[in-house]
């Protein structure tokens, strides 16, 4: 086995808070944790606590991500004195605050610094004022060029960090790339096929109060303008009643989110469609396991494409549930194919998306095809290789070196931790 590693992972959302990225966090540490590594996991948490059999350390960064965690976090990796500190980056997490941006500049100051990791979930730049672009772009430079390693998820922003694609000034788009080196690797299913010991598909749908011929459609995820669940639900209120929608989540953690799951709610009333529609609200991992199992097939009409950085699209194709999601809008690898992995439909065109909801609900073969050959490709996507690919990128840091400079250890994270958390 490869050399043991103290690693302190950074994330603005961890389960049981609602947020893919927190879900990835949690398997991600699973998953190196099984490889033997010691991993503590600083988020905003109401509680700390020792690790179960498994599981990561949980250490509070506090209730939000602001200055004051900033400072609280630089005082937690001086303490622990970590091999690596790993940052799980994605704006909407850190709730737009800038501080999480810094952190790797400062990581960088400290006596005995560790390395420095950065996984760009997307390259969102943060909400600072209006015509803040310039300001937003310095910020999100400092973050990507103080680190020792860059990770992305998918190909599209493996091109944007090295300066390969044109502007966007909703995105970070360098001209000339960054300085550190970029790896793409990319996430699994956020959710594993392991529903309540007592599942029973027919006790669960029946408890809802479906019958037989009833078609379930599922929706995984939060409640955002990019998810498409507006047009879901205009999509539901123009097919037979016997069509039923489960919100599998759909909690709605910033302003915006609000807004549109309020829109969500008043599309639902004006149709008529409140007994047709149940929102679960925040569910366990086995909970969300069971409620995917239960259902038909899995609608997941994101405006942006269909793209492997989702983690809801993973968790639905590892399920065995048939899927209709929208056409990727740029070149997957492996390639999601239509009529065989899932149906494939235009972004924001509820008639479509009415259309392929009902082809699937009538045709058995389609619907069988889709549930073998759904989790024969997100079985690529398996989190002990993810790890291995995240041990490979620690190591070649520890043992090669990088520009950031040489380090050195201190004591281990798990004996410093219990001091820290006093």
């Amino acid at each position: 086995m490869a050399e043991r590693l103290d690693i302190v992972v950074v994330t603005g959302e961890y389960p049981p808070a609602i947020g893919g990225v927190g879900d990835y966090t949690r398997q991600l540490a699973r998953a190196l944790i099984a490889k033997g590594h010691w991993i503590s996991v600083l988020c905003p948490a109401s509680t700390e606590h020792e690790p179960e059999p498994d599981e990561p350390t949980i250490i509070s960064s506090g209730p939000a991500w602001n200055w004051q965690t900033l400072r609280r976090a630089l005082r937690i990796a001086q303490g622990l004195a970590p091999t690596l500190v790993h940052i799980q980056y994605q704006t909407g997490a850190y709730g737009m605050h800038p501080a999480i941006n810094l952190l790797p500049e400062l990581l960088r100051r400290l006596p005995s610094r560790p390395w420095i990791v950065v996984t760009a979930h997307d390259l969102r730049l943060p909400y600072l004022f209006p015509k803040a672009d310039l300001l937003r772009t310095w910020l999100t430079r400092r973050l990507f060029e103080a680190a020792d390693a860059v990770i992305v998820t998918n190909e599209a922003d493996e091109r944007r960090l090295r300066g390969r694609e044109p502007a966007d000034r909703r995105l970070f788009s360098p001209r000339a790339g960054i300085r550190p080196p970029v790896y793409r690797i990319p996430i699994g299913s956020n959710i594993p096929l392991a529903p309540p010991a007592d599942f029973d598909r027919a006790a669960w749908r029946a408890q809802q109060g479906l019958a037989p011929d009833d078609v379930l459609v599922g929706y995984f995820g939060l409640l955002s303008r990019t998810k498409g669940v507006l047009e879901l639900v205009q999509a539901l209120a123009t097919l037979p009643s016997r069509f039923k929608l489960l919100i599998i989540g759909g909690a709605a953690p910033l302003p915006d989110d609000e807004r549109y799951a309020a829109e969500v709610q008043s599309c639902i009333a004006a149709h008529g469609l409140s007994e047709r529609v149940k929102i679960t609200g925040p569910c366990s991992e086995a909970e969300v396991s069971g409620w995917l199992m239960a259902t038909d097939l899995v609608a997941l009409p994101f405006h942006d494409g269909a793209s492997f950085r989702r983690g809801s699209l993973l968790a639905a194709l590892a399920h065995g549930v048939p899927v209709v999601t929208t056409t990727p809008a740029a070149r997957l690898d492996p390639p999601l194919v239509g009529d065989v992995h899932a149906l494939l439909v235009s972004p924001s065109q509820a008639v479509e998306l009415r259309t392929a909801l009902e082809r699937v609900a009538a045709d058995a073969a389609l619907r069988e095809r889709l549930a073998v050959e759904g989790p024969a490709l997100a079985a690529k996507f398996s989190w002990p290789d993810i790890a291995a690919h995240h041990e490979t990128v620690y190591h070649t840091l520890v043992t090669v070196g990088s520009t950031g400079g040489s380090r050195t250890h201190g004591e281990s994270g798990a004996s410093k931790g219990a001091e820290l958390r006093q």
